[in-house]
């Protein structure tokens, strides 16, 4: 059975959310033609007062969707070249999201977001079907041990203690 994720499921708390995603399918509708990717590999971002998210530097005009409601899609521009796709989390104003950083075929968030024609276009929308980019549940259950905590991957700049939070989420191979 497959059940499309609404917002109330990124209501919930981001480390949470992370981990729930595992095993999760992004779909996107590129010209009629679905593709579903089992996502194998995410990234939380706890708000503020985490020093790797960019919402760190406060509401500024690239981080304002960040600060917004739940399930809306996060997506910039990194070296000019990738864009990344993220997930809005927790309530309103909490400035959290998810980095969906590998699928099931796709490795690594610039490869993923190029494959499925991800782009800025998409940015401050609601990951719905009718914006062509939506989550589904399958019914795929990944179990705690079947799940990786390591730290997150280049976020160096955070310094020592928020660089090395394990807020990276990965299904065991």
């Amino acid at each position: 059975m497959r059940k499309i994720l609404g917002k109330d499921f990124f209501k919930e708390k981001t480390l949470d959310i992370a981990q729930s995603l595992l095993g999760k399918y992004l779909v996107s509708s590129i010209g009629g033609k679905v593709i579903a990717e089992k996502i194998t590999e995410v990234e939380a971002y706890v708000g503020e007062h985490d020093l790797a998210s960019h919402s760190s530097k406060g509401k500024t005009v690239r981080t304002e969707v960040m600060f917004g409601e739940a399930g809306i899609l996060y997506i910039y521009l990194v070296y000019g070249m990738y864009w990344m796709l993220n997930v809005v989390t927790e309530k309103k104003g909490s400035a959290t999201a998810v980095l969906i950083r590998s699928t099931e075929h796709f490795k690594g968030p610039g490869v993923l977001t190029r494959e499925l024609k991800i782009t800025g276009k998409l940015n401050n929308k609601t990951a719905s079907r009718k914006n062509s980019l939506w989550f589904e549940d399958r019914e795929e259950k990944i179990l705690l041990k079947d799940i990786k905590r390591t730290p997150r991957i280049g976020v160096s700049y955070a310094g020592p203690i928020w660089s090395k939070k394990k807020y990276r989420f990965l299904i065991k191979k």
